[in-house]
Formats: C-alpha cells, structure tokens, sequence
C-alpha cells in the first residue's frame, strides 16, 4: 500500500527521531541515552504497519534498524566498555514493547487491516508465513521472506556476539551448570530462528543449535 504525503512526513520525522537516538553520542558524550534507540525503532515501525504496509515488509524495517542499533553498540561501545548488559536490558524492553504493541494495536477496531496476513497467538498477531503444513502462504513475498529471515538471524548473532567474547575475556571460573542455564535461554531465540527458516523442522535444529553453543561455550571457558 503506498503512503500519502502526510504519512510520508511522519514516517520520516519517526525515523530521524529514531536516528538521533541512534547517533546521540555525537551530542552528548559518555551517556545512555543512546541506548533509546532500541525502543526508538518500534515506534516509525509501527507507524508503517498502522499506514498499511505489509506486515512482513515492517518486520524487516524493525530487525533492520535493530541491527543497526546493535552493530554500533558492538562497534563503538562493547568493543570499549564491555558493557553488555545495558545491550540486552534495553533490546529486550524493545522486544517486550513490540510484543505488547501486536496485542493493542490490530485489535484497534479503527484499523481492523492491520489484522491482515497474521495470525493471532492468544492476544498478539504475528506474520502468518505458514500454513498448517509448514508451506509459506501464498501472500509471502519471497524476497521480503529472505530479508526477514536474514535479518532475524543477523540479530541473534549480534547478540550473542559480544556474550561470547565475554565469557572468553572473563578471569572468573564459569561453572557448567552457568553454562548450561546460559545455552538455555538462548533456546527460545533458537527455536524462533529455526520456526522462521525451517517451519516444522524447529525442534531437531533448535536442539543442534543449543548443543553447537554450549560447545563453543565449553571452548570459550576451558581454561577458567
């Protein structure tokens, strides 16, 4: 659906406000503020997907700015810092605030097509790719499918990225049940990436990609 000029404008002043966020140390050095850029992303996302862009294409704009946003903290701020649990703190608020935002929004009865493409999971909507027998629905551009999927995967290594160089530059002997409870938590995330890629084949690879972590963390720690 193409944007009217009015929308246009909007769209473009969200995502410059997502911008200073995103460069606020450029302004004001040595505070974290800049970490807003993560919540700051939801918001032009949103605007796009109430104006009636296709759902899947808006994904892609919040993984993408998402990425962004992590690829700086990984270039400019963990790399001097190490400061990783302010990175995981505000994405995951992020993450927390879209999940709410799928459940209010396209259950507002003044804009029913957002409801559009998607599927409800109890309150929320998500994109509905899959039909019952894991084929991607007619509707699915198979282009914009790539850009999701690949910008899905991008966020997850950004994330473990820097836990990983944590671990290996920590002094502290890491037991195996912190590594355990570590490789874990990242089986939700697993199991997402491999619903999106693979559709009913998320279980056998969610359990390959656990166990691949928890080798790399055994490898990372050895020495500790």
């Amino acid at each position: 659906m193409a944007l009217d000029l009015n929308s246009i404008i909007i769209a473009a002043t969200l995502f410059i406000i997502y911008g200073i966020f995103l460069f606020y140390d450029l302004f004001r050095k040595g505070e974290k503020w800049g970490y807003l850029a993560y919540i700051a992303a939801v918001i032009p996302s949103n605007f796009l997907w109430a104006a009636g862009v296709d759902v899947l294409v808006v994904y892609v704009v919040l993984f993408s700015l998402w990425d962004l946003t992590l690829l700086r903290d990984l270039l400019f701020v963990f790399r001097k810092t190490k400061d990783y649990d302010d990175l995981i703190l505000f994405l995951f608020l992020a993450i927390m605030t879209q999940i709410v935002l799928t459940a209010i929004l396209p259950a507002n009865q003044a804009n029913p097509a957002m409801q559009q493409n998607t599927e409800a999971w109890g309150f929320f909507y998500f994109p509905d790719i899959y039909d019952a027998d894991f084929e991607i629905k007619t509707w699915v551009n198979e282009s914009t499918l790539l850009a999701f999927r690949l910008t899905a995967t991008f966020m997850i290594l950004f994330v473990i990225f820097p836990m990983l160089i944590d671990l290996r530059d920590s002094e502290e002997h890491i037991s195996l049940i912190a590594l355990i409870i570590i490789d874990l938590i990242f089986i939700l995330p697993f199991l997402w990436l491999a619903y999106i890629w693979l559709g009913g084949l998320g279980l056998p690879i969610t359990f390959l990609f656990s166990v691949m972590l928890l080798i790399a963390l055994l490898l990372l720690t050895r020495e500790k």
